[in-house]
């Protein structure tokens, strides 16, 4: 009798033993699947999207009607700020070593991808992790709409006549548009005088001005003055013309020549040790923020186009990018000294 005693006290045991260990796996289980799904407890504050040039440019533009698009889909505000200096690199620089917290973003633009092939900033694409591309813009080659130059082929002739005479503004020292610049300029087989400004807003204020003969900026910085008649715009860097500068040739239908594209972008990325959870939410919201109505309308009415890349996409982009002007800044004797 003992042992059948003990021994159905011993399989009860057993029994409320595999019982516990059960639950306690299921527990377990449960608390893992909860923590693999769980989204990040983000954001609980505003946010700042750093744009590394000044205010009136087409970032700028960008940024600000973005933000606006955006903050519905992420719940907090998004301040834009304006970070300028070194055609781009001190803007850059901020916001690569901004807190790894989500709560800084920067406007990425392709000076991310020249600026360290001159050896003009120590930040890289890799010191970021990319967030969403937003935008490309070519260059539309702008003069006085009172200028002497009516056609591209005019200007081109006038600058071979004139080496070293036209100054054309840009928007910094190895942004963008001075590489647009040295592009034509060697494409074209003319020297131009070459006048760096903190932004495509203050070369455009300077060609408004009469202070620099032309600005190879994108169609959306010049549109306005286009329109109302104060500039003309010669010619788009491009292999198809322009939707927002209606009637203007690409630089190969005006003279023939066939010149290196070079183009602007602009994304969102942020500090490269961001958890990935709280890029994801970012991506979504700017990415949504893209998709609204008003964001569209308001690119389309201003001229910059529109071009949509996810993290994983951008990231690649990015690449590329940096490939290409590794090669081409060199080329161009723009490379580090």
């Amino acid at each position: 009798m003992k042992h059948s005693k003990w021994r159905t006290l011993l399989a009860a045991s057993m029994v409320l033993s595999v019982a516990a260990l059960t639950a306690c796996g299921a527990k377990t289980d449960s608390a893992a699947s909860g923590a693999q799904g769980k989204k990040a407890d983000f954001p609980k504050k505003a946010v700042t999207l750093i744009v590394p040039y000044a205010a009136g440019g087409g970032t700028d533009a960008t940024a600000r009607a973005l933000a606006k698009a955006a903050e519905k889909h992420l719940g907090q505000p998004i301040t834009v700020v304006n970070k300028t200096g070194g055609g781009g690199a001190v803007g850059m620089t901020e916001g690569a070593n901004a807190k790894s917290d989500g709560y800084t973003v920067t406007m990425a633009t392709v000076e991310l991808t020249t600026l360290p092939h001159m050896g003009l900033s120590p930040v890289t694409y890799e010191n970021f992790k990319p967030v969403a591309l937003i935008n490309y813009d070519p260059a539309a080659i702008t003069v006085r709409a009172d200028s002497q130059w009516k056609t591209m082929k005019e200007f081109l002739d006038y600058a071979k006549a004139h080496p070293g005479e036209l100054k054309l503004g840009n928007s910094g020292t190895g942004a963008i548009w001075h590489l647009g610049a040295v592009t034509l300029e060697k494409g074209a087989g003319v020297k131009f005088n070459h006048i760096p400004f903190e932004g495509a807003g203050p070369a455009i204020t300077a060609l408004l001005g009469g202070h620099v003969d032309a600005v190879p900026v994108s169609p959306a910085e010049v549109k306005a003055q286009v329109d109302s008649g104060k500039l003309r715009t010669l010619a788009i860097n491009d292999s198809k013309p322009s939707e927002a500068l209606h009637g203007v040739k690409t630089l190969k239908e005006e003279t023939g020549l066939t010149v290196s594209v070079a183009g602007t972008w602009r994304g969102i990325a942020v500090p490269k040790d961001t958890p990935d959870d709280i890029v994801k939410v970012l991506s979504d919201a700017f990415i949504k923020g893209a998709g609204e109505a008003e964001f569209k309308d308001y690119m389309k009415k201003n001229g910059l186009g529109i071009e949509i890349k996810d993290s994983k996409a951008f990231a690649q982009h990015l690449k590329e990018n940096n490939e290409l002007f590794g090669k081409l800044i060199p080329e161009l004797g723009l490379g580090k000294k």
